[in-house]
C-alpha cells in the first residue's frame, strides 16, 4: 500500500496543478473560438447544439471505463499520454487548416475527439486529489481549486474574442499546443502516487468485474443513488444553458463575440467569488442541506438568464454571476463528501461511474435544445427548464432519505468504509 497524502505528495499537487491550469487556459481559449466560429459560420441553434452533444456523448460512453482504468494503471502515464494525444489532433487541425481543408463536419470530428481524451484526463485528475492532498486539506483545496479555475475560466473567454479578432482560428489553436507542453514540464519533475492497490498479479481482477465492483460501492454509499438521481435530472434540464448559449446571445440577443465572452466572465467572476468565500470558510455543518439550497439559488440565476428582454446582456450577466457564485460551494462540499468516505484506490471509478450517469441525459438535451430553441424560443426553453428542474430537487429533498443523512458523523463515515472493505463481487 502507498503511504498516505503527507505534506511531501501535497506541495507535489500543488506543482502538478500549477501546470494544469496553463492547460485548461489553453483548452477554454480553443473551446471557446470554436464555439464562436461554429456560431459565426451556421447562426442555427441545432449545430452549435450538435458541437455539444458531439463533445458530452464520449464522455458519457467512456468515463466510467476510464475511472477504472484510472484506478489500475499509472495515473501519470495516463495524463501524459492522454493530453499528448490531444495535443497531435490539434496540430492535425491546424494542418487541415492551413491545406483549406478544414470543414465545418471535420471540427465537429475534433470536438468529438478532444472529448474522448478528456473522458481519460478528468477521472485521473480527480482521483489524484485524495491521494496527493492531505484530508484536512480536502474543503479547502476543493475550494481553491475552484477559484483559480473560475480566474482562468473567466480571462480565457475574453482572451478568446480578442484573438479571434485579430487572427484566425488556425492560429489560436496553436495556444492549446504550448500550454500543453508547460503543462507537461511539471509532470516529469514530480511522483503521483499509486491508488494503493496490490501489485500482486494473482490479485488483479478482470475489467468488467472492476466496473462492476465501482457500481456495487456506489450502492453502499447512503442516498448516493439520490444524489446521482438529482444530478441526471438537474444536467438535463440545464444542459440548455451551454448547449445553445452562443446563439442566445450572438444570435438571438444580436450580441457579438465580446458580448459572449462577457457573459462567460461574469460566471467565472461568480465562481471565483463563490470560491473565495468556500475557501475562507473552515468549516461546514450540514453540507449537504447546503449544496441543497446553493441548488435553489443559482435556478433563481438560470430564470432570470432566460427572462432578460431582447438585447439586454446585462440582465443575462447577472443570473450568470448569480448560478456562477453557487456552483463552486456546491461542487466544493460534494466533492468533499466523497473525497471522504470513498477509499482511494476506489475513487477513481465511483466519481466517473457518478459523472457518467449524471451526465447520461445530457447528449439527448444537447440534441434536442436546437429544435426546442427554435420552437419554444429560446428564452421559453430556458425558463420552462429552471422552473422544473426547481420542482425535481424539491421533490427529491421532501421525499427520500437524503435530508436523514449526516455525512460529517464519523459512525457514518466508519459504517461506510466498513462495508465497502467487506465487499466482495
Amino acid at each position: 500500500m502507498e503511504k498516505l497524502a503527507n505534506k511531501e505528495t501535497f506541495k507535489h499537487y500543488l506543482l502538478f496543478w500549477s501546470g494544469q491550469l496553463f492547460s485548461l487556459f489553453g483548452s477554454n481559449i480553443v473551446f471557446f473560438s470554436i464555439a464562436i466560429w461554429i456560431t459565426y459560420l451556421t447562426l442555427s441553434p441545432i449545430f452549435v447544439s450538435l458541437a455539444m452533444f458531439l463533445f458530452i456523448l464520449p464522455q458519457v460512453i467512456i468515463m466510467p471505463f476510464a475511472g477504472v482504468l484510472s484506478d489500475k494503471l499509472n495515473r501519470k502515464t495516463i495524463i501524459i499520454v492522454v493530453d499528448s494525444l490531444q495535443a497531435l489532433a490539434t496540430f492535425l487541425l491546424i494542418t487541415l487548416f492551413l491545406l483549406n481543408t478544414a470543414s465545418l463536419w471535420i471540427v465537429l470530428a475534433f470536438i468529438s475527439l478532444r472529448s474522448i481524451f478528456q473522458a481519460f484526463h478528468l477521472p485521473t485528475v480527480n482521483a489524484i486529489i485524495p491521494v496527493m492532498v492531505p484530508k484536512d486539506k480536502l474543503s479547502k483545496i476543493n475550494a481553491i481549486n475552484f477559484l483559480f479555475t473560475g480566474v482562468v475560466q473567466m480571462f480565457a473567454p475574453m482572451v478568446a474574442a480578442l484573438l479571434m479578432g485579430f487572427l484566425v482560428i488556425e492560429v489560436i489553436l496553436w495556444v492549446d499546443i504550448i500550454t500543453f507542453l508547460i503543462a507537461l514540464i511539471p509532470l516529469f519533475l514530480i511522483k503521483i502516487p499509486l491508488a494503493g492497490e496490490s501489485k500482486n498479479k494473482e490479485e488483479k481482477i478482470s475489467f468488467f468485474k472492476e466496473f462492476k465492483l465501482g457500481i456495487k460501492t456506489l450502492k453502499l454509499i447512503p442516498g448516493l443513488v439520490s444524489i446521482v438521481l438529482l444530478s441526471m435530472l438537474l444536467n438535463f434540464l440545464v444542459t440548455p444553458i451551454d448547449a445553445i448559449m452562443p446563439y442566445y446571445i450572438i444570435a438571438w440577443h444580436d450580441g457579438t463575440d465580446f458580448d459572449f465572452a462577457l457573459v462567460a466572465a461574469f460566471f467565472q467572476g461568480g465562481m471565483i467569488c463563490g470560491a473565495i468565500f468556500t475557501s475562507l470558510k473552515e468549516t461546514w455543518n450540514h453540507k449537504l442541506r447546503v449544496i441543497f439550497i446553493n441548488i435553489g439559488i443559482l435556478l433563481v440565476g438560470y430564470i432570470v438568464y432566460g427572462i432578460a428582454p431582447i438585447g439586454w446582456i446585462l440582465i443575462i450577466c447577472i443570473g450568470s454571476l448569480i448560478m456562477g457564485i453557487t456552483l463552486p460551494i456546491i461542487m466544493a462540499l460534494y466533492q468533499t463528501i466523497m473525497q471522504t468516505i470513498v477509499p482511494p484506490d476506489k475513487y477513481g471509478r465511483i466519481t466517473s461511474i457518478d459523472s457518467s450517469f449524471s451526465m447520461v441525459f445530457m447528449p439527448i438535451a444537447t440534441l434536442i435544445s436546437g429544435p426546442l430553441a427554435m420552437i419554444l424560443g429560446a428564452s421559453n426553453l430556458y425558463v420552462i427548464c429552471a422552473l422544473l428542474a426547481l420542482m425535481v430537487t424539491a421533490l427529491i429533498w421532501t421525499f427520500s432519505r437524503l435530508r436523514h443523512i449526516d455525512y460529517e458523523s464519523e459512525a457514518t463515515i466508519n459504517m461506510i468504509s466498513d462495508n465497502i472493505k467487506n465487499l466482495t463481487l
